[in-house]
């Protein structure tokens, strides 16, 4: 990411704009859509947001995905504006999902384990408050199972001496799409492979209200002992079988 913004500070990235292609590199879905009734969506912040929306598009019963800003006050901030950690956004990925197919809880375990939460306004070699780990959510009756999630995550970090959760979690209304060539951008042609997370590798139990409907087997194609993990596998949505 470092090396984005010396491009940019070099004037050799496209000229941003805030207008959006809205059909899913690899979900061939419309990503800039309200969810249906069947449906529900929430915002993740886990650092660089390409790597991020990634390990969402693979899940089953994801309906689709877009990376954008969120948890800051700029009304339409551009990548170039976030970058300089003064809008207080955070790059994030929005996650519209089939409740039917997936659960909530099923995406908070992919969450935490994709990435480091006790890193504050960082992730790897990616520091500012616009890489912080975050949780926003629009529904109300999804605050409950996050904190739950988010209590029993600590406790498996506590047991492997590992350090307290900075993750901020609260409620927001407004999302802002970034720049057409971040959507999706790990599918792009000639996009240059990149993923900051850096996950602890301690894995999410059953926790209260927690529904997994996931198989072992889906989340076996996700090796976080494995660095970038990530970028070593296609960026076709894995199949579920059952």
């Amino acid at each position: 990411m470092f090396e984005l913004i010396k491009k940019f500070m070099n004037n050799e990235l496209p000229t941003p704009t805030n207008d959006v292609y809205s059909v899913h590199r690899i979900l061939k879905t419309d990503f800039n859509r309200d969810p249906t009734p069947q449906e529900d969506e929430i915002i993740f912040g886990c650092g660089c947001f390409w790597g991020a929306e990634k390990c969402f598009w693979k899940l089953p019963g994801v309906v689709t995905t877009s990376v954008g800003y969120a948890g800051g006050e700029k009304r339409n901030p551009t990548y170039y504006e976030v970058c300089s950690g003064l809008t207080g956004h955070s790059e994030v990925v929005r996650v519209i999902w089939n409740k039917s197919q997936v659960d909530i809880s099923d995406l908070l375990k992919m969450f935490w384990e994709c990435h480091d939460p006790t890193q504050k306004n960082r992730q790897g070699n990616d520091i500012g408050t616009q890489y912080r780990s975050a949780i926003y959510y629009k529904n109300e009756n999804n605050k409950k199972i996050i904190l739950a999630s988010k209590e029993q995550y600590q406790k498996q970090l506590n047991k492997n001496h590992l350090g307290v959760i900075e993750t901020e979690i609260k409620m927001i209304d407004n999302y802002y799409y970034a720049e057409a060539y971040h959507q999706q951008y790990l599918a792009s042609p000639g996009s240059r492979q990149y993923c900051s997370a850096s996950p602890t590798k301690v894995k999410l139990g059953n926790f209260p209200g927690s529904n997994f409907k996931l198989k072992n087997y889906i989340w076996e194609k996700f090796n976080w002992e494995i660095d970038k993990c990530v970028l070593r596998s296609d960026n076709n949505p894995i199949k579920n079988n059952i």
